[in-house]
């Protein structure tokens, strides 16, 4: 599996054609408290950089955007109940949803974990 970043602190794991997307250790910090998450509709298909969700703390609510194109194929149902397992644990059970990648290519131009610890840094 590999992970990638975005500079609006999304990540996406790609296994295989799947992307897991969520929200950086770095911005669920910069949030606070997280109170809800919409993810996006099944089915729904999303390009690069399109809104594809909205996560709102008790400081504000903030879109999630696409880091590459693709078509959801599942939300994260745990969120629903429990929004907060996005502070708890961003990158892991806190993930948003799932969709499979129409153009993998586009991955080329995200950061890897060590680029974005660099660009994190500079913030």
């Amino acid at each position: 599996m590999s992970r990638y970043f975005t500079e609006d602190h999304e990540w996406i794991e790609v296994e295989g054609q799947t992307g897991t997307v969520g929200i950086s250790d770095y911005a669920q910090g910069q949030l606070g408290d997280i109170v809800f998450v919409e993810a996006p509709d099944l089915g729904r298909s999303l390009s690069k950089g399109d809104e594809a969700a909205v996560v709102e703390s008790v400081k504000a609510a903030s879109d999630v955007y696409a880091p590459v194109s693709g078509t959801v194929t599942e939300g994260n149902p745990a969120l629903a109940d429990e929004p907060s397992l996005v502070n708890s644990d961003p990158e892991g059970e806190g993930w948003f949803f799932k969709l499979t990648l129409s153009d993998p290519s586009e991955l080329e131009a995200l950061m890897d974990e060590t680029a974005y610890a660099a660009f994190v840094a500079k913030l």
